[in-house]
């Protein structure tokens, strides 16, 4: 199969506390953004499109020449991922067709594994809908509420045999994807979620724990050790 790739990238990052945007932070001798590039930049991906702030300068001051040319930088990204996907996806359609696959991954997801992507791709190729990596929930999950004093205490303990944690890449057609994003309504957080304001299902293929989203401080020595220990 033939699809294409998009990474929103014009975001800050501000929990992890950065002095440079999470997308370039260094991990294992390059920005973050390279290795989430790299992990998506398979065979069977056409072009990877990346989409920047408007007034990004710190792409070009990066060496993205391992790409050999399928790596598109689009200068349209927007105040929230939604936007930023649905700009990007706009800018794109000059280049994709509605019945093409395209597949979002995050920026802050550098260490997606290939077996995972290739399970995505394999399973998801002939689904109706389209779908996404995630990992079914471990942990016992507590629902929260505040007491009088505004300390957190437990409400209740959920069901968590029911609930998958989503990852990155989501795969749909970029069609569907337009249409869903247009559509939308609040802030969804993924590509799935406004897919299934539509009223449709996106398969769930199960990825791996290996493919952290890099949020917090202590997620970059984690990601490093996982860059360094495939090196």
């Amino acid at each position: 199969m033939s699809a294409f790739a998009l990474i929103p990238a014009a975001g800050s990052g501000t929990r992890l506390a950065a002095e440079a945007p999470k997308q370039y932070v260094s991990l294992a001798g390059r920005p973050m953004l390279w290795h989430a590039v790299r992990a998506v930049c398979v065979p069977q991906v056409e072009s990877v499109f990346v989409v920047l702030a408007p007034g990004d300068s710190t792409f070009a001051a990066h060496d993205w020449s391992a790409f050999d040319g399928r790596l598109e930088p689009l200068y349209c990204g927007g105040e929230t991922r939604r936007d930023s996907v649905y700009n990007g996806l706009v800018a794109a359609m000059a280049a994709v067709q509605a019945d093409d696959w395209m597949l979002v991954h995050d920026a802050a997801r550098p260490c997606l594994p290939r077996k995972d992507l290739e399970s995505l791709m394999r399973e998801t190729q002939n689904d109706e809908v389209g779908g996404i990596l995630a990992l079914p929930i471990a942990e016992t999950v507590k629902r929260v509420s505040k007491d009088e004093g505004g300390a957190q205490r437990v409400a209740a303990t959920e069901d968590r045999s029911q609930l998958w944690l989503a990852q990155t890449p989501q795969m749909f057609r970029a069609g569907l994807l337009v249409q869903a994003l247009q559509r939308a309504k609040g802030t969804p957080t993924d590509e799935a979620a406004a897919v299934e304001q539509m009223g449709l299902k996106p398969r769930l293929v199960a990825g791996s724990r290996e493919n952290l989203k890099v949020t917090w401080p202590e997620d970059l020595a984690i990601a490093e050790s996982i860059l360094k220990g495939r090196a």
